[in-house]
């Protein structure tokens, strides 16, 4: 039996290298690369940069096959044919798309198919089955960024001249709203105080005029009846603000004041409290009865002047009319107050303080001509 062991353990590893070599083969033929393959070829327009043999051949994602051969055609340099080796089954037609793809992180490129419809791939003379690959599809990533680049350098080119002329115009918009800021400032706080979405303004504060009551004792009291129609002043003084001179100098405080009435308005209606304040018989030429004296009033000024210190400034012009027109006096009357200060308050006391001295001397001054 000592004889016999070799031979029967030489004959078991013989038995299993035989299946060894039998297995390897079916692997190769099956799994390895050895199955049934169909040979294409594939003609490019174009450069194919980075294309090598053995690359991977992709059908709608999917590895079916490798580059099996390189060569450019012999009758146009420009052209590049490339054989490839994919699997049998594979369902490759005449108007299969072939594109080149970049994978990986070096982006080597692989030839990509792409299933359309169920034509027949159209064959060579060579009886190798012919497609033909995208035009586009061989122009390297570097190339189309340079074209791509040379194309925006070509329109920055043809556009450098608009484009300037664009920048020096937003350059000089930008200017002119930074030197007129403020006048923006204004234009969109009235805005919103129209439409109402600004904060709310300040109630104004009114300010009104005291007639006269401290007349020196008239001896004889006129018989003449005189009306006082409303005075005759310029377009500035049809206001119920507090003027100032000179104009512009108006402070921020005075913007939230004003008049009880038009200063014309306030006017009449106070020298004709002064006269009725006298014990003398007036109206306006509205009322119902009639008059042999007319008083004419022209207001000349009735403002504050900040020229040196603030004062207050009133200068009226009076006439007496008859009844035919006959004039019975002329006279100027005119006063100047100093002001506490450069605000409405003081302003407003002073100008009432000038009126009373001007209204108390036109009443004197009247009653003698009545």
């Amino acid at each position: 039996m000592e004889t016999r062991a070799p031979y029967a353990l030489v004959g078991l590893l013989v038995i299993a290298a035989i299946g060894t070599i039998f297995g390897f083969v079916y692997w190769l033929n099956n799994t390895g690369g050895l199955s049934q393959r169909t040979v294409y070829e594939i003609q490019f327009e174009n450069s194919v940069s980075g294309l090598l043999k053995g690359a991977a051949v992709l059908f709608n994602g999917i590895r079916v096959g490798e580059v099996t051969n390189l060569q450019l055609s012999p009758d146009d340099p420009r052209k590049v044919s490339a054989m490839v080796a994919v699997a049998a089954d594979t369902p490759i037609r005449a108007d299969t798309h072939v594109g080149l793809e970049f994978q990986g992180l070096t982006g080597a490129p692989v030839i990509a198919l792409e299933g359309r419809s169920k034509m027949l791939p159209a064959a060579a003379s060579s009886g190798v089955p012919v497609l033909k690959a995208d035009p586009t599809a061989s122009v390297s990533m570097t190339r189309a960024a340079r074209d791509a680049l040379l194309q925006l350098q070509g329109l920055i080119s043809e556009s450098s001249e608009p484009l300037h002329s664009t920048l020096t115009n937003l350059s000089t918009f930008s200017a002119a709203l930074a030197r007129n800021s403020d006048r923006l400032d204004g234009i969109i706080s009235s805005l919103e105080r129209l439409t109402g979405s600004g904060p709310a303004a300040a109630s104004p504060i009114i300010y009104d005029l005291t007639a006269p009551h401290d007349f020196p004792p008239i001896t004889k009291i006129p018989s003449a009846q005189l009306s006082i129609p409303e005075p005759t002043a310029v377009l500035m003084f049809d206001t119920q603000k507090i003027l100032v001179r000179p104009s512009g100098s108006e402070g921020p405080t005075f913007s939230n004041a004003k008049w009880s009435d038009n200063i014309p308005k306030l006017i009449q209606a106070r020298i004709i409290q002064s006269f009725e304040n006298a014990n003398l018989r007036v109206a306006r030429p509205i009322e119902s009865f009639t008059t042999s004296r007319q008083l004419l009033i022209d207001l000349r000024s009735f403002q504050i002047s900040l020229a040196a210190t603030p004062q207050a400034e009133a200068e009226f012009s009076a006439k007496i009319l008859g009844d035919n027109g006959q004039i019975f006096g002329t006279r100027i009357f005119r006063a100047t107050v100093p002001a506490a200060a450069a605000d409405a308050p003081a302003a407003a006391a002073a100008l009432d303080n000038a009126f009373g001295k001007v209204a108390t001397e036109l009443v004197i001054w009247a009653s003698g001509l009545m």
